[in-house]
């Protein structure tokens, strides 16, 4: 029974690194798009379209870096060896380091300026 348990949360966790492989390709993919877009370029914002496309691609890596720590967490009940156990562990807190300031930079960045109520907007 233990070892159905176990040969069952790797393939979970194998799932979950394929789920997060494909995502962080596609929100790479939209990245390569999205600077290769031609765009209407704004004098006063040169690099607008960079910094929103640099916002999109943090958010697919986000969600990326979360299916991996779920497969790290999965991989932690099947660790036979108190080592793999620890690098396990230092995997997962890199990784949660990396989520944590990565959503506040794209938090930081993704921020519009709020327009003020009864201003004209064109």
């Amino acid at each position: 029974m233990e070892e159905l348990f176990r040969v069952y949360a790797g393939h979970v966790a194998l799932a979950l690194e394929i789920v997060a492989v494909v995502i962080i390709a596609f929100g790479g993919a939209g990245a390569v798009v999205g600077l290769l877009r031609p765009g209407s370029p704004d004098p006063d914002k040169p690099l607008a379209k960079r910094k929103e496309v640099w916002v999109q691609l943090g958010a697919w890596l986000l969600l990326g870096l979360e299916f991996e720590l779920g497969a790290d967490i999965i991989r932690s009940a099947i660790s036979p060896t108190w080592e793999m156990l620890g690098q396990l562990a230092a995997i997962a807190v890199i990784r949660t380091f990396l989520n944590y300031f990565l959503e506040k930079d794209i938090d930081k960045y993704a921020k519009r300026p709020e327009i003020p109520s009864g201003a004209i907007t064109e």
